[in-house]
C-alpha cells in the first residue's frame, strides 16, 4: 500500500537452404516413398478454428487481412510481452522438418524450440504485405516433441500470421487424439467439493476436468475431486481425454449444485465483510484516525504497518505514530482498550506487515524464526486476531530455477510459507490470516511466472502464487490490490486496465475460476472459495491509482454475485458468497466523506 497516495534479444537469423534435386543418372536424392510419409503436423495452422491448438499470451483471430481461408492471427506485443503464440507438436527422433508460414508486420519471428539439436528461428524486420518465412531443423536422437512459435517485438505494433505448417514425418506412435469420454457422473457432493468419475477411453494417457468451460484439473485416472467450490452454487462439469497427439472434444455436460454451507465459517466474519487499513504508524494527508472512532461498518481493521528492522532480518516491529507527527494519537492504553472494544463488537483487528516501505525478505531460516517470534510478540502484546501479509516491491521474487508454483524452492518463498504455517498452528483455527498482494504477483502469473522459459522476465512475476497455494486451507481472505496496476490479461486473453468495473470483474473471476500458470494448461492455479475473496479498491482518488465510482463498485458486485451488469467480460460463474470489499484505506475514506463505506452498507445491508 502507498503511504502517500500511493530479452529476450532478437533471435539469430537463419537463412533457408533450398534443397536441390540432382538429376544424376541412377540416383534419386529423395525418394517419393520417403516424401509420402511427410505430413503437416501443425494444428489449426490457418487459424480457421480460432486459437484452438495454440497458446497465445496476447492474440485473437481476425477476418481481415488473411493470407488464405477466412481467418488469420492478430497479436499485439505490449509492455514486456512479445505476444507469443505457440503449440507443441509430436515428432519423430532424428528426422528433418520444415517450418513455414506467412506473416505481416514489423519484427515478426517464426521458430522452433526443444528440437534436441539446434533450435531455429527466422524473422522479417518489415512486411507490409504477406511474406513467407521458412526454416528447417533436424530433431535429436531422443526428441519426440517440439514447440513451434510466433512472436512480435516489444512496442512495434500488431503482427499477423496465417497458414503455419510443419512438414515432416508424423510422430508415429501418438496416432490420433482419443475420443471424448462418456459416462461422466457425480460420485460425491459437499458444500465445497464435487467428486466425478467417467468411463475410460482407449488410447488416453490423461484426462482434463473442466468447470464451467475452464480447465481446473488434470488426472491420469478416471476420477477426480474438484474442491474450492461455493455452497449452494450451480456448476457445470465436462471432461476431455488426451494423449501425445492432442485432446479430445469435451464430454457431455453434468450440472451440479453444491449443498448449503455454514456461512462465515471458523473465521468469525460476517457473510459479507468490509476490510480496511488504518494508518497507525505514520501520518499523511488523510489525517490520523483513532481506532475507537472507526465506524462499526468495518469488519476487519488492518493496522498499517509492522515493518522489519532491515529487509532481511525478519525482525518485525510495530511503532505507533508519535504525537509529534499525529497530535491526536491516543495513548497505548486507549489503543489497546479500543482493540478489545472492537473485538467485543465482533470485529477483527490484525497487524499488517509490509506496505510500500516495508520490504521483508526471509532469505534464511534464522530470518524466518525471527519473523515468527517478533510477529507473535506484536500479536500477543496488543491482543490481535491475526496477521495480514502486504508484501510489495522486492519482498518476493523467484529464483531462475524455481518454475513450479506447487513445489517452490526459493528461500524467501519457502521460509515465508513455513513461518505463516507456524503462526497458524500456534494460534489455532480462529487465527485470521489475510493477504493483500498486487496484481503483478498474482493474476500476472497467467502470462508469466518468474524469469520465464527463456529468461529475461521479472522474477517477481506471479511470486505470490506458491504462497497462496500452500496456504489455501489456512487463508481467511485474499484481497488483491486491484489498483496501482498496469494492464493485466484476463481469462478472455484480453488486457484489462484500471478505471472501471471490468478490471475488477476480470481480476476477481481469475481468482474464483483458477487459471493456467504461464499458459501451461497442465499446471493450473486452482480457484479459491468465494468466501476467501474480497476485492481490493482505493477508497478515493487520493488513495491510489485505479479509483472507481460507487456506480462501478456496484456494477462489479452485481456481475460477480448476480451475473447482471457484466459489460464486455463474461465471467465463468456466479458467486453470491463473495466475501466482500477491501480498501486502502479507512483514513482516506473518512477524508472523502465515507463514500466507500456507505456504498458497501447500501449494497449488502
Amino acid at each position: 500500500m502507498d503511504r502517500a497516495t500511493r530479452p529476450r534479444g532478437p533471435r539469430h537469423i537463419l537463412a533457408l537452404l533450398t534443397a536441390a534435386l540432382l538429376a544424376v543418372s541412377g540416383i534419386t536424392v529423395l525418394s517419393s516413398a520417403a516424401r509420402a510419409a511427410d505430413a503437416d503436423l501443425a494444428r489449426n495452422g490457418g487459424f480457421e478454428s480460432g486459437l484452438t491448438g495454440w497458446h497465445c499470451t496476447a492474440g485473437t483471430t481476425v477476418s481481415s487481412p488473411v493470407h488464405s481461408g477466412s481467418s488469420a492471427l492478430q497479436a499485439t506485443p505490449a509492455g514486456s510481452d512479445d505476444a507469443q503464440c505457440a503449440q507443441t507438436v509430436t515428432v519423430q527422433p532424428g528426422a528433418q522438418y520444415t517450418l513455414s508460414g506467412y506473416v505481416r508486420g514489423s519484427y515478426v519471428y517464426l521458430g522452433a524450440s526443444g528440437t534436441g539439436t539446434t533450435d531455429v528461428s527466422t524473422w522479417t524486420p518489415s512486411a507490409s504485405d504477406w511474406q513467407r518465412l521458412s526454416t528447417t531443423f533436424r530433431t535429436g536422437a531422443a526428441t519426440t516433441e517440439v514447440t513451434i512459435y510466433l512472436h512480435g517485438w516489444y512496442g512495434t505494433g500488431a503482427y499477423h500470421a496465417d497458414d503455419i505448417s510443419l512438414i515432416g514425418p508424423d510422430g508415429g506412435s501418438a496416432g490420433q487424439p482419443p475420443a471424448a469420454p462418456t459416462g461422466l457422473r457425480t460420485t460425491s457432493l459437499t458444500s465445497s467439493a464435487v467428486g466425478l468419475a467417467w468411463s475410460a477411453v482407449a488410447g488416453a494417457t490423461r484426462y482434463a476436468v473442466y468447470r464451467d468451460g475452464t480447465e481446473v484439473q488434470t488426472v491420469s485416472g478416471t476420477s477426480a475431486t474438484v474442491t474450492g467450490l461455493a455452497p449452494s452454487t450451480a456448476y457445470g462439469f465436462q471432461v476431455t481425454a488426451a494423449n501425445d497427439a492432442g485432446e479430445s472434444a469435451k464430454s457431455a455436460n453434468v450440472n451440479v449444485t453444491t449443498v448449503s454451507g455454514s456461512g462465515g465459517g471458523s473465521s468469525g466474519l460476517p457473510t459479507h465483510a468490509l476490510v480496511g487499513y488504518l494508518h497507525t504508524s505514520f501520518a499523511n494527508g488523510s489525517g490520523y484516525l483513532r481506532l475507537a472512532d472507526v465506524p462499526d461498518s468495518w469488519d476487519v481493521i488492518d493496522l498499517a504497518f509492522g515493518e522489519p528492522t532491515s529487509a532481511t532480518s525478519g525482525d518485525i516491529r510495530f511503532h505507533r505514530c508519535p504525537v509529534s507527527a499525529c497530535p491526536n494519537a491516543e495513548s497505548d492504553a486507549d489503543f489497546k482498550a479500543a482493540i478489545k472494544a472492537k473485538q467485543a463488537a465482533g470485529k477483527k483487528v490484525l497487524i499488517s506487515i509490509g506496505g510500500q516501505n516495508g520490504q521483508v525478505q526471509l532469505t534464511t531460516t534464522a530470518a524466518r524464526d525471527a519473523f515468527v517470534s517478533s510477529v507473535s510478540k506484536i500479536i500477543d502484546d496488543y491482543g490481535l486476531d491475526g496477521l495480514d501479509i502486504d508484501f510489495e516491491g522486492h519482498s518476493l521474487s523467484l529464483n531462475a530455477d524455481d518454475t513450479d508454483f506447487k513445489n517452490p524452492t526459493t528461500p524467501v518463498i519457502v521460509n515465508l510459507i513455513s513461518a505463516l504455517k507456524t503462526l497458524k498452528a500456534t494460534y489455532g483455527s480462529t487465527f485470521v490470516l489475510t493477504m493483500a498482494p498486487e496484481t503483478f504477483f498474482v493474476q500476472n502469473g497467467y502470462q508469466y511466472y518468474g524469469t520465464g522459459k527463456w529468461g529475461g522476465q521479472d522474477p517477481r512475476c506471479g511470486a505470490y502464487l506458491p504462497v497462496i497455494y500452500a496456504l489455501r486451507d489456512d487463508l481467511t481472505l485474499l484481497h488483491v490490490q486491484d489498483y496501482n496496476s498496469g494492464p493485466i490479461m484476463g481469462l478472455d486473453n484480453q488486457y484489462h486496465s484500471m478505471g472501471g468495473a471490468d478490471f475488477h470483474i476480470a481480476m476477481t473471476d481469475m481468482l474464483l475460476t483458477g487459471f493456467p500458470v504461464a499458459g501451461d494448461t497442465h499446471n493450473v492455479f486452482p480457484p479459491l472459495r468465494p468466501d476467501q475473496v474480497a476485492i481490493g479498491m482505493p477508497a478515493s482518488t487520493y488513495a491510489g491509482n485505479g479509483y472507481v465510482s460507487p456506480v462501478e463498485v456496484t456494477r462489479t458486485l452485481d456481475c460477480l454475485t448476480k451475473k447482471t451488469s457484466c459489460g464486455s467480460y463474461a465471467t465463468h460463474g456466479t458467486w453470491p458468497a463473495l466475501r466482500g470489499l477491501m480498501t486502502w484505506s479507512v483514513n482516506w475514506d473518512r477524508y472523502s466523506g465515507w463514500e466507500f463505506q456507505k456504498n458497501f452498507d447500501a449494497y449488502f445491508g
